[in-house]
């Protein structure tokens, strides 16, 4: 009878163990699981990081290239209009269907250095004449109004004559007394293909945060 019921403790003390290892087992496994569930989770979110950052690098390339001009003005050839160091945002598009309008700042190759990026206001238009005589300026015989400059004119005011050619534009900064464009360079006329964009506004520094007209 003895025999028996220690035949019945071992079989009941091997059906734990027996059941202990299964559940040891068991839980290694679900352990084992959620960690690799865990580090497919975290290799999933670093995948998408790293997807999020490439395509804005991307999108902001595209938008550098192709869409918009970033512009730091070294001068104080336009002020007041844009200040010296401030920093300006052009558009590339404006005149992918349109043409350069008579008073539109453009940023655009230096004529007589194309490694150069410029910024000046459009005045005379493809097939006009353009005179200068004593700061003033007459375009077709027709006094220009400019109440955009920033002080009187008094250096470099003429007499000068621009016959502009088709496909060209005659720009001059707004600070004339301080401004080196078309009165000086080489190649006077500013090539329609030449010209990157519009400069639409100025976003540094803040206080002088706005459009550009």
């Amino acid at each position: 009878m003895m025999l028996e019921e220690d035949n019945i403790l071992q079989e009941d003390d091997s059906l734990k163990e027996y059941k202990r290892i299964k559940a040891t087992e068991t839980e290694d496994k679900q352990n084992a699981q959620s960690k690799s569930n865990k580090l497919h989770s975290n290799l999933r979110e670093l995948i998408s990081w790293i997807l999020t950052v490439v395509v804005a690098v991307v999108l902001a390339l595209v938008l550098n290239w192709y869409v918009l001009i970033n512009a730091e003005i070294p001068s104080g050839s336009m002020e007041n209009t844009i200040m010296t160091d401030d920093k300006i945002i052009g558009f590339r598009l404006s005149y992918l269907f349109s043409d350069p309008d008579r008073g539109d700042i453009v940023i655009f190759r230096n004529p007589d250095n194309e490694s150069e990026n410029y910024v000046k206001r459009v005045i005379g238009l493809p097939g006009e004449t353009v005179r200068i005589d004593n700061g003033c300026i007459y375009i077709d015989g027709v006094l220009l109004e400019e109440d955009y400059l920033k002080e009187d004119w008094t250096l470099a005011t003429g007499p000068y004559l621009f016959e502009v050619p088709e496909e060209s534009y005659l720009v001059l900064g707004d600070n004339r007394n301080n401004s080196y464009d078309a009165r000086y360079w080489n190649h006077t006329y500013v090539e329609k293909d030449k010209i990157l964009g519009k400069a639409l506004f100025c976003y540094w520094p803040l206080k002088d945060f706005g459009g550009l007209n």
